[in-house]
């Protein structure tokens, strides 16, 4: 553990009806996020967290490319998938309390905004990478991807469970490394900055100049969603009462 913090404020969330998720940065704002997160210690993952980091680099290689973040993607929806179903059977026993039911279906709503954000990034990645001929394999591409997310998906449901601050603490680790490897490949990659971003997705997920910004801006996301689950583990189960202003006051994580 390290005395480095960073601020649990989630930034506000767009306020277009075709996107509800984390804020759209500017140029300027994600060249800040990007030199914040590479200045920034990683998490001290946990022991789950780096069997699965371990295991995806054993299977598609340490080298960070986009055939290996669509994999990513692929898992990062587990969690709030897991998360979604505990919510709607909390809500289905609780639906006659008002104040807790309308505290779990808040959180239900977050859950599934930050799982539709995971599918977009997954959506946009995958175009990338058929935009460029990569090749993509039954058992490497489609088969062992569906494996690890269903083992992570049983794990993340188990967890919250069980002792529900876990989950979310596993979620964050994901996130974590999530954020910086994107942040890390733009930056070992500046002929980014000079190719177009695709527009295949922009109406639903917003336009960018250059496939820099755009992963930059999935990499901000990905930050997004580490702090909120790094909120959530303030009043991890549904029944609990949450911090007050735990959302909104520039709280610090300590690494």
């Amino acid at each position: 553990m390290t005395n480095t913090t960073q601020t649990l404020t989630r930034p506000a969330a767009s306020t277009s009806a075709a996107h509800a998720g984390p804020p759209k940065l500017s140029p300027v704002e994600l060249r800040a996020a990007q030199i914040e997160t590479l200045e920034t210690p990683r998490l001290k993952y946990g022991f789950l967290a780096r069997m699965l980091f371990k295991q995806m680099d054993l299977v598609y290689g340490r080298e960070r490319t986009l055939v290996k973040f669509t994999m990513l993607e692929f898992i990062a929806r587990v969690p709030y998938q897991a998360w979604e179903r505990m919510g709607y059977l909390s809500l289905s026993r609780h639906r006659r309390r008002s104040a807790l039911a309308k505290r779990v279906y808040e959180r239900i709503v977050e859950t599934r905004e930050e799982q539709d954000n995971e599918q977009w990034h997954l959506l946009i990645l995958q175009d990338m990478v058929q935009r460029d001929g990569m090749k993509q394999s039954f058992v490497l591409h489609r088969l062992a991807p569906w494996l690890v997310a269903f083992f992570y998906y049983h794990v993340s449901w188990l967890l919250f469970l069980v002792r529900p601050e876990l989950s979310y603490r596993l979620n964050a680790d994901f996130e974590d490394h999530a954020e910086h490897e994107y942040m890390s490949y733009v930056a070992e990659h500046p002929e980014l900055e000079h190719v177009p971003a695709p527009v295949t997705y922009a109406a639903e997920y917003g336009e960018y100049a250059s496939v820099a910004d755009l992963l930059r801006q999935i990499g901000h996301d990905e930050r997004v969603h580490k702090l909120d689950s790094l909120v959530n583990m303030r009043a991890p189960r549904f029944q609990d009462v949450p911090d007050a202003g735990a959302a909104e006051a520039a709280m610090t994580a300590r690494r």
